[in-house]
């Protein structure tokens, strides 16, 4: 871990020595330093944050797959399978979009959890983060800061996939089970970009996490109740799919937002949703502090 030089602290003649700016006095704190204030761990969070947002603004291609993944899946799926798996929901491709579009907002979830670690690591290649390392902050304010940005970013996405839904046919009839929904899909959300913040801090390059996060993907999002009902599924598959956690985040959702079971899946979700964050969250936090 690199650490910034000291300055020279030669004291003059009155003997007390020269005021140093902050970043000298303390040139790397600790998480749970003493130092730093809850007031002042928001306030880098904070400053973190917007730091994130400017660069998204000079960058606007970071934010093409927040908005344009949900418009294609959700075509994609109501265009190309709606007419089929419909049938077997019994009412057609308006059946569809009223299964899928609940399904898609925890897909959203996933993907834009996913590129966080993308995102992460291409920061530590071009050494902003060994800038940070070196700052008086708590190491939890960059990872935190990084986590509300991508937080935002599924907002719109999942803002987006719903304007789509409802173009398609999508029939929004419980708006506080709607909120229910974002605010649940965005709370898993974050406890999975805790996985993928270790892996970007633990891979070697870009393209390795990405690779990594599409293995961890594609199991997890076809293997579930996303696009079509268990039934039909072989019974090794169905048995994975019940343990699966966007099977749960998809159920939930669908009950909140057009009725059906909430209770289990709402609890399995959340239990999820504690264990990856307490788990994770700190090992994320201890990559970060010892990478060197």
């Amino acid at each position: 871990m690199s650490a910034r030089p000291s300055p020279a602290t030669t004291l003059p003649r009155g003997g007390s020595a020269p005021h140093l700016p902050p970043a000298a006095e303390a040139p790397l704190a600790a998480e749970g330093d003493p130092r730093i204030s809850p007031r002042a761990h928001a306030r880098h969070i904070g400053a973190l944050v917007r730091r994130n947002l400017l660069w998204i603004r000079q960058d606007p291609e970071s934010m093409f797959d927040a908005v344009l993944m949900p418009i294609v899946f959700t075509l994609l799926f109501v265009y190309v399978f709606g007419g089929s798996i419909g049938q077997s929901l019994g009412g057609g491709q308006d059946a569809y979009v009223q299964y899928v579009v609940p399904g898609l907002m925890a897909m959203t979830a996933m993907n834009i959890a996913t590129a966080v670690g993308t995102g992460f690591n291409q920061d530590f290649q071009t050494g902003v983060m060994d800038r940070f390392r070196t700052l008086p902050i708590g190491q939890g304010s960059v990872l935190f800061a990084k986590i509300v940005v991508e937080l935002l970013r599924m907002l719109v996405a999942t803002t987006i996939l719903l304007v789509v839904g409802v173009l398609v046919g999508f029939d929004i009839t419980d708006w506080p089970g709607l909120f229910a929904s974002v605010g649940l899909s965005v709370l898993f959300g974050s406890a999975l970009m805790w996985i993928f913040l270790v892996l970007g801090v633990t891979m070697k390059n870009a393209q390795s996490v990405q690779a990594m996060g599409f293995l961890v993907l594609m199991p997890l999002q076809f293997g579930s109740s996303i696009f079509s009902p268990t039934g039909t599924m072989p019974g090794w598959l169905r048995a994975f799919t019940e343990y699966n956690p966007l099977s749960s985040l998809a159920d939930t959702t669908r009950g909140l937002m057009v009725g059906g079971p909430v209770t289990h899946g709402l609890w399995v979700t959340l239990a999820w949703t504690a264990g990856l964050t307490v788990v994770m969250a700190p090992i994320a936090i201890h990559k970060f502090r010892t990478k060197s």
